[in-house]
């Protein structure tokens, strides 16, 4: 053994073993965490402990590979390695201590923060130096700070004592003389070693933290992070604060807004026990289908002369079709945060799918009780994140990625849609009980990829001057959309085979629109797409066989935040909602019909839309602007001359900015009333 290590330079003899040895030391807090903080009461299962410590352990090798990285990138040159004098002996030697000494204060600290708030360190700790002669006093009283600052002064002169020997040890083993090429492979070997045990996988992403939310189990994630990474990964990802006060005022607005029944400032309920509006004999299947950049004005649901959406078109005929129907932002991640959460993202750092901090949430797919839940995506779902929201917010759901599908990858985004379909198919045509399933679509997404097989879907060759008249930028898009048709209506027809299309409402919408204007060509235009509504503006779709005997098409304005409170009002499932979803079947509703929307811009541009007009302003602002959607001169501002419209929009739109902010940190599952 000790021979193989002499044949490696000392450089990486020094640094790799100090990997090693911090990944062990990190591993080894890990289990202590776990030994003085898991509630016996509700211990890990097995399988979630090993899991935990796996993703965890991995963690800590990240920590392990940054401390390094300094000596690792220049102790290859002479004038800066370790090896070199003594001089450089000490300086690195400080900058590893000073490394280990920060690192070791931050599980300190982690580790008393969890004892007194149950949280591990996060960046919202930072307020208590707001008050920090209070907080000083309060950590002297609570804790035995000497025997804690003894341990923390030992812990550091033992890594000085073993650092030193090990150094002392790597530079007395000689280092064997290597040619150019084999110096160059050892190189490019050692920093593959370090590249992979940073990004701990190979895939496209890399190890993030929502992976660490892979359980419903709430002491799970709470083991398995790192303090450092969890703590830089919320200071990230921060960014939304509330003030209560404002919240309090608000809260009259916004409990008449929800339907709140049980009232109640002091602790701010915003609870609402639903029942549906629709009585079922049975639990009917869910299919949920997010499609990606699905803008209205692109479709042939809204008359596009293209007709690029045909199927979809009849699809939209024969059930309930919403044309005015908004997201609240743009953005895939977003949208997915929204779904989930029935609450916009008003994130300022990053999607709130990349927030730890607010993870986790309370979400109405979890009252679909009895019911089998999957989301389907054609590539991973630790893009955006999104796997934290996911899995931590719906209990017992199976998450299908890449990796688990037969077919083949398309491009950067998966396996196309169409085999995205196929797959998911094949899975639910299994299921025995009810099933919730989410089918997040990606094809209609540069670079615009036509897969290889496409099952009997043909290309059309048509000019770019001809499809750009009606709001596409090119063939490849139009193509992209006409495939994205196809492909719902080939999964439509295998779901009608496998016998399960008659008992399953499908729900389509767009995960988002796109800026733009449908064209001259267009047979209708308004002032959506002049005032860039058309990035928030996109068709939603009921479409269900066996339950839908009279199409319609309502004219309502409503959001994406309702989404999940109106599909279990129409599969008959009594609900419970804490954010802003609100039930689109509900006539209780039709007098308040407003869709928040937000631009993630500095500071926030926040608005509401109406059936006819759309306000917009500034996050905390006094007034904003007020549009008509139905002018021929939309992109005026017209709040003057509609100064009582332009106040009542003002003060809701306030009003929801000021709650979200409150509610993002106060929607948690635990929150709940019986």
């Amino acid at each position: 053994m000790f021979k193989i290590c002499e044949k490696v330079p000392r450089l990486l003899r020094f640094l790799f073993t100090i990997v090693l040895f911090m990944t062990l030391v990190f591993v080894l807090l890990h289990l202590a965490f776990w030994m003085v903080f898991e509630d016996p009461a509700a211990p890990l299962s097995s399988a979630d402990f090993w899991k935990s410590l796996w993703i965890g352990s991995r963690f800590d090798l990240r920590i392990a590979i940054i401390m390094i990285l300094p000596i690792f990138f220049t102790g290859w040159i002479k004038w800066f390695n370790p090896f070199y004098s003594k001089y450089h002996k000490y300086f690195w030697l400080s900058y590893l201590t000073l490394f280990f000494s920060v690192i070791a204060m931050f599980y300190i600290i982690d580790f008393g923060h969890y004892g007194y708030l149950g949280l591990r360190l996060d960046v919202s700790a930072l307020r208590f130096l707001q008050d920090f002669a209070i907080s000083a006093d309060m950590v002297m009283e609570s804790y035995p700070v000497f025997w804690i600052t003894l341990a923390y002064l030992a812990s550091i002169g033992i890594f000085i004592f073993l650092i030193n020997g090990l150094y002392e040890r790597c530079k007395a083993q000689p280092t064997p003389s290597y040619g150019y090429m084999k110096t160059f492979l050892i190189g490019f070997i050692a920093l593959f070693l370090v590249v992979f045990g940073f990004m701990s996988k190979l895939s496209q992403y890399p190890l993030r933290w929502s992976e660490a939310a892979f359980s419903s189990h709430p002491f799970a994630a709470q083991f398995t992070y790192n303090p450092v990474q969890y703590f830089f990964d919320t200071r990230k990802n921060g960014g939304i604060s509330f003030d209560k006060d404002e919240v309090i005022a608000s809260y009259e607005i916004m409990a008449d807004f929800l339907g709140v029944k049980d009232k109640n400032v002091s602790s701010l309920n915003y609870q609402r026990n639903a029942l549906p509006m629709f009585e079922r004999q049975t639990q009917p299947n869910v299919v949920i289908v997010i499609v990606e950049s699905f803008a209205t004005y692109k479709t042939s649901v809204d008359g596009n002369a293209m007709n690029p959406t045909p199927i979809f078109k009849a699809l939209a005929d024969e059930g309930y079709y919403f044309k005015n129907f908004f997201t609240p932002s743009t953005g895939t991640a977003r949208s997915i945060f929204t779904t989930i959460t029935s609450m916009p993202d008003i994130g300022k750092k990053g999607t709130s799918s990349r927030n730890p901090l607010i993870v986790n949430q309370h979400s109405i797919a979890n009252e679909f009780k009895g019911y089998d839940k999957s989301y389907f995506i054609g590539g991973s779902a630790s893009w955006g994140n999104i796997r934290g929201i996911l899995t931590k917010n719906m209990d017992d759901l199976r998450v299908y990625e890449e990796p688990d599908y037969a077919a083949s990858r398309n491009d950067v985004w998966g396996v196309s849609d169409i085999d995205l379909f196929i797959e998911a198919n094949e899975v639910l045509k299994q299921k025995k009980g009810p099933f919730i399933s989410f089918i997040q679509t990606s094809g209609n997404h540069r670079p615009y990829t036509i897969p290889d097989e496409t099952y009997g879907f043909e290309l059309s060759d048509t000019k770019d001057e001809l499809v750009k008249k009606h709001g596409f930028e090119s063939n490849e898009e139009y193509n992209a959309y006409r495939l994205m048709d196809y492909s719902i209506g080939y999964f439509i027809d295998l779901a009608k085979k496998a016998g399960y299309a008659k008992d399953t409402i499908f729900v389509f919408w767009g995960d988002h629109g796109l800026n733009g204007t449908p064209g001259p060509e267009a047979l209708k235009a308004d002032g959506h797409s002049e005032l860039n509504l058309g990035s928030h503006r996109v068709p939603f779709v009921i479409w269900a066989p066996g339950l839908i005997k009279e199409p319609k098409i309502f004219d309502k304005v409503i959001s994406e935040v309702d989404v999940m409170a109106s599909i279990a009002s129409f599969a008959g499932i009594s609900y419970r909602s804490t954010a802003l979803g609100r039930d689109i079947f509900d006539p209780a509703y039709d007098k308040s019909e407003y869709a928040f929307t937000v631009l993630h811009t500095t500071p926030l541009e926040i608005g509401l839309v109406s059936d006819k007009f759309w306000y917009k302003m500034k996050e905390n602002a006094k007034e904003g602007s007020l549009y008509s959607l139905q002018s021929q001169t939309p992109r005026v501002d017209i709040s003057s001359e509609n100064e009582i419209e332009a106040k009542k929009m003002h003060d809701l739109t306030q009003a929801i900015y000021k709650t979200l902010e409150y509610m993002v940190y106060h929607n948690q599952r635990e929150h709940l009333r019986d």
